[in-house]
């Protein structure tokens, strides 16, 4: 009260001039900071774009049908697998190599014995046809997706969730969570739809170069769209993460939630500052026991560490046609490159096991269907080309690297993934909470 009055004082001491002035820049100050708060608070968003994947010229009109799409397979298929696997010519392990080296090819050797004598794909593409498939053309590929709904029941709520995969999986791997989500708790269930990324699976391959994350956001856009949802919650991990993040920056209104188990941070003031005093005073700069656990010594775990394991992500950002040849032509090098991933990036600590630790959390029918999604559609060259479309320049540069999230977001982080991402990190990348969201019921509707 007292200093109200001395600033009462000094400014009935000023002549008529300067108490304009005063009065003129607080009316400037307040009307630049009542400015700066509206715009931090508008919901930004990227433009989507337009393009087309197909072979040749853009047709006037293209085919927006919906049409039933089944996993098949033939005796021909099998057999010529089967024929391939016989004539692999293996490499001997090196003495307590286990995982060090990549997939061991002593645990491979019986990993190919279990495909070639037990494993029985007409009853996983029985499995695979369990749920519904679909398939419909945008911007000049057929983009595949599968689509469950849940029971019908009275007072139900249901929520439209898209969930993107990333590499080296595919839908396959939510096929396990879909009754979980589709399942009817306390009135609410999940109608869930799983696309397979244009180049990966069962959906086309780009026919023309710069095929990218904007891309394949702006297709699953188109699909949602196309279904009939004018709002729907997003989740994603890996590229898929990328993906759905640049849905919701596309168009934030339609997503009412985003989930992510990935999220990337750029090396910003922040995040380097942190870096240097986390690890003496981890509560000045937001972290958590588990983030200074995780996060250091840094090089080590996650310099040196990440470079330990990102070499095929070098190889396929350049030259993924030349990386692939092998493993769209033997289904042995196929397995051994895509299984080695499941090992080592459920834990890395499976590197130091002589079977990688492979059957602890996965069995052997499921990573092998997975293998054969890529096998049967030889999707391996065009799902790798991926990299090279996201880093063909400076992803930093992407006009979705200067745009936040602005959806409510969760980020899940689980205790063994290569990249550990703090909380205080990914703040900087999402609003956490974000806007409102307009109440679950309004989830279906006119094309937004």
């Amino acid at each position: 009260m007292q200093r109200l009055q001395v600033l009462k004082g000094a400014f009935c001491g000023l002549d008529p001039i300067q108490q304009q002035l005063v009065i003129g820049s607080a009316v400037a100050a307040g009307g630049i900071l009542i400015h700066l708060l509206y715009k931090r608070r508008q919901v930004k968003s990227i433009p989507l774009g337009e393009g087309w994947w197909g072979a040749g010229q853009k047709p006037l009109s293209e085919d927006e049908q919906i049409h039933p799409f089944e996993v098949q397979t033939t005796d021909e298929e099998i057999e010529d697998l089967h024929e391939r696997i016989d004539r692999t010519r293996y490499t001997e392990s090196l003495e307590d190599g286990c995982f060090h080296y990549g997939f061991n090819s002593t645990y491979l050797k019986k990993v190919v014995s279990y495909w070639r004598h037990k494993f029985d794909w007409k009853k996983q593409v029985a499995a695979l046809n369990k749920y519904p498939h679909f398939k419909t053309k945008i911007e000049g590929l057929d983009v595949h997706y599968v689509h469950v709904r849940p029971p019908r029941r009275e007072n139900q709520t249901v929520v439209p969730l898209m969930l993107v995969h990333g590499w080296p999986g595919s839908f396959y791997e939510f096929y396990k969570i879909l009754p979980l989500l589709t399942e009817n708790r306390d009135g609410l269930a999940f109608e869930v739809i799983c696309p397979s990324i244009p180049g990966y699976g069962f959906s086309d391959a780009p026919r023309k170069q710069g095929f990218d994350s904007l891309a394949a956001a702006r297709v699953f856009l188109t699909l949602m769209e196309r279904l009939g949802f004018s709002q729907f919650y997003l989740q994603g991990g890996d590229w898929g993460s990328l993906i759905t993040t640049n849905m919701s920056q596309m168009k934030p209104m339609c997503v009412k939630g985003l989930h992510l188990n990935m999220i990337k941070v750029r090396m910003g003031f922040s995040v380097m500052f942190s870096l240097m005093i986390g690890s003496y005073l981890p509560f000045l700069v937001g972290f958590s026991r588990e983030d200074v656990r995780r996060l250091f010594p840094f090089f080590e775990k996650n310099v040196y560490g990440i470079l330990r394991e990102t070499g095929y992500f070098h190889i396929q950002a350049t030259k993924p046609d030349t990386a692939g040849c092998g493993g769209n032509d033997s289904p042995v090098g196929l397995a051994a490159y895509i299984l080695e991933k499941f090992s080592t990036w459920t834990d890395n600590s499976n590197r130091a096991l002589a079977d990688g630790g492979l059957e602890r959390k996965f069995s052997l029918d499921d990573v092998l269907t997975n293998v054969m999604i890529y096998w049967t559609t030889g999707s391996i060259v065009s799902s790798m080309r991926f990299y090279k479309e996201n880093f063909k320049s400076n992803p930093d540069n992407r006009v979705d690297a200067k745009v936040g999230i602005t959806v409510p977001t969760g980020l899940a982080a689980f205790p063994a993934e290569l990249m550990h991402c703090p909380k205080s990190w990914a703040r900087h990348r999402a609003l956490w909470g974000g806007r409102g969201s307009p109440p679950l019921s309004a989830a279906r509707g006119a094309p937004c």
